[in-house]
């Protein structure tokens, strides 16, 4: 796996570094926002981790780059422990948010959870993996980690792909903000559970004609949300 490390800490960075080659992954590595942009536009990486305060370019701007072309896997290293902070990098695209200071240990934990995420996730009882919605208005391609809404491709990042699938593989069932924390982000969250609510709002924003109201993903007042679509049936 190829990694793009954006830190400016030079204590961190190398600290980093040491623990993400030895779990056997190569990592390019600069201080500098708009360095990791040009190199992310010449490499083809498979995960990004983004400090914010950085050189040349913040690590919101350098996300909100990226963003623009890829759905690589975003993880946010940050000082900003305010819950507005971890709720726009959530809305920038991120797919985790650690605050320092923290445990390396924690880190690499959280990226294994990541990727185990953003691997292809085809649900057992579907024959197809390309499943059809509201007489095609939303068509998933599980293989090629793709969505049509209403024709157009819609960008869904890692995370949102993730959180759409496990909706769809059981249309109709309410799932808690705990659920879809363990499912989705590969962990549960103790406390606040803002960022299930924010990756849920940026998916609505992608697939709803009118986010105030939601046709597909309907929130159930102190219990979750549900997904209402049944897949379209095959003639």
């Amino acid at each position: 796996m190829q990694i793009l490390l954006v830190e400016d800490e030079p204590k961190i960075r190398e600290v980093l570094i040491a623990y993400l080659r030895n779990e056997g992954w190569n990592v390019d590595f600069t201080p500098n926002g708009l360095e990791a942009v040009e190199m992310f536009s010449n490499r083809p990486y498979d995960l990004v981790i983004l400090d914010l305060m950085l050189e040349g370019m913040p690590g919101e701007e350098v996300c909100r780059t990226i963003r623009q072309t890829s759905t690589v896997p975003i993880v946010m290293l940050t000082s900003k422990s305010r819950e507005s902070d971890t709720i726009e990098g959530l809305k920038l695209g991120a797919d985790d948010y650690i605050f320092k200071p923290f445990r390396v240990k924690e880190v690499i934990a959280r990226i294994h959870a990541l990727l185990r995420r953003v691997k292809a996730f085809v649900p057992e009882k579907q024959k197809t993996s390309v499943l059809t919605f509201d007489k095609g208005r939303l068509v998933l391609d599980m293989e090629a980690k793709t969505l049509l809404v209403r024709g157009v491709h819609a960008n869904l990042t890692s995370t949102e792909f993730k959180l759409l699938t496990v909706f769809v593989d059981k249309p109709g069932k309410i799932f808690s903000r705990l659920d879809l924390s363990h499912q989705v982000l590969g962990y549960r969250f103790h406390g606040d559970s803002r960022s299930i609510d924010t990756h849920v709002k940026n998916l609505r924003k992608k697939i709803e004609e009118d986010t105030k109201e939601p046709k597909y993903i309907l929130t159930m007042v102190g219990e979750g949300y549900k997904f209402t679509a049944e897949a379209d049936k095959k003639e």
